[in-house]
């Protein structure tokens, strides 16, 4: 029998996290996309703490204008900003189960034009 969407991206989910573990120096840069909005956190799994997040229901970016790519571009660009201010320049990707392109790219790359490696 088929799996759901669902059972598939959980599996996909589970599979990627054996692998990506973020740490104190290299958090790691988990995307959520739900079907409206968008959010991106930086999570140290060693201690269980998130570090800094940014989402598309931010004022500034929920104010913006534009289709959900190029606000997906802008949480991108916050994330990296926000990282900063934690004097956090790498990162490991995480892109929770979802294919890379669309949104999810989308973010990736801003957050890489913001200054983040990984």
């Amino acid at each position: 029998m088929a799996l759901t969407k669902q059972e598939r991206r959980y599996r996909i989910k589970k599979r990627v996290r054996k692998i990506v573990s973020g740490t104190t120096d290299a958090p790691r840069l988990s995307v959520f996309r739900s079907n409206k909005q968008i959010y991106a956190q930086l999570i140290d799994d060693v201690t269980g703490k998130t570090l800094a997040h940014a989402s598309s229901l931010d004022k500034e970016i929920a104010a913006a204008s534009g289709n959900k790519t190029e606000k997906a571009a802008l949480v991108g660009k916050l994330i990296a900003e926000r990282a900063k201010t934690i004097n956090i320049e790498t990162v490991k990707f995480d892109r929770n189960g979802y294919l890379y392109h669309g949104r999810v790219k989308s973010v990736a790359e801003a957050a890489r034009e913001g200054g983040l490696k990984f």
